[in-house]
């Protein structure tokens, strides 16, 4: 899994350098399973090989990278949307490798935006460095959510309630179930060896959340903007280790 991370990390960072305005969704998906296919004999579509996009066909989903524009939240389909100046995109990607998943997922200015767009990445960016602090043996998943929830909400923005994070490996989803709000010492407790992945999902307005139109994505109830940050980590004896570094 750590090699796998640092392989999904690195794709995603020159994923990262190609978001800029008229570029569309679906282009950052070829370019997604492209990298994919290229890396340590790949493939994007499934087939014996050693990495694997992990998204592609996992309960129905057709591509290989989630790309969430301003008000989808999280598993918005590639498509032939253009991205506008001002816009904010949420990339979020897994891989497959030697029996293992990954998970990762960062927010995006296309071009310049505006300052409150800016302070709500930035915001979304700190909620998941906090909760990582709160990963070590002995803590309780709840310490996790409660750091994310009570950051976000003193900044005047709101966790999403109907989605999570999870617990990770050889499955691409596991248990446990990691909210983004929370109260200290509740849920299970950390242990060390555990991998899974934070993912603070923020929004501007309020938290509530609808299905978007392509079936597959989620998006805010108000239309207000939403950032979404996520890193796989590992538990070790002394703390979190990250395994999606860019």
């Amino acid at each position: 899994m750590s090699e796998g991370g640092k392989i999904l990390a690195g794709i995603v960072r020159e994923l990262t350098k190609k978001v800029k305005p008229g570029v569309a969704t679906e282009e950052l998906d070829r370019l997604a399973e492209s990298l994919i296919f290229s890396a340590k004999g790949g493939s994007a579509s499934g087939g014996k090989s050693t990495i694997q996009c992990s998204f592609k066909g996992h309960q129905g989903y057709p591509n290989c990278l989630c790309a969430s524009i301003n008000e989808e939240i999280v598993h918005a389909v590639p498509s032939a949307r253009r991205l506008l100046e001002g816009d904010i995109i949420s990339l979020d990607l897994g891989i497959f490798y030697k029996g293992y998943h990954t998970d990762m997922a960062i927010t995006l200015p296309v071009g310049k935006i505006s300052p409150a767009a800016k302070n709500l990445i930035k915001v979304t960016k700190k909620a998941l460095e906090l909760g990582v602090k709160e990963v070590r043996p002995g803590n309780y998943f709840g310490d996790i959510s409660f750091a994310i929830q009570k950051y976000v909400e003193s900044q005047g923005f709101n966790a999403v309630k109907e989605l999570c994070g999870h617990g990770i490996g050889k499955n691409l989803h596991e248990d446990p179930e990691i909210l983004n709000y929370g109260k200290i010492g509740t849920g299970p407790k950390i242990k060390e060896g555990m991998a899974f992945c934070l993912e603070p999902m923020v929004t501007a307005g309020d938290w509530r959340i609808k299905k978007s139109q392509d079936g597959h994505g989620w998006e805010t109830n108000d239309g207000s903007l939403s950032a979404h940050f996520e890193h796989t980590i590992v538990v070790t004896k002394s703390g979190a280790e990250i395994l999606t570094v860019i």
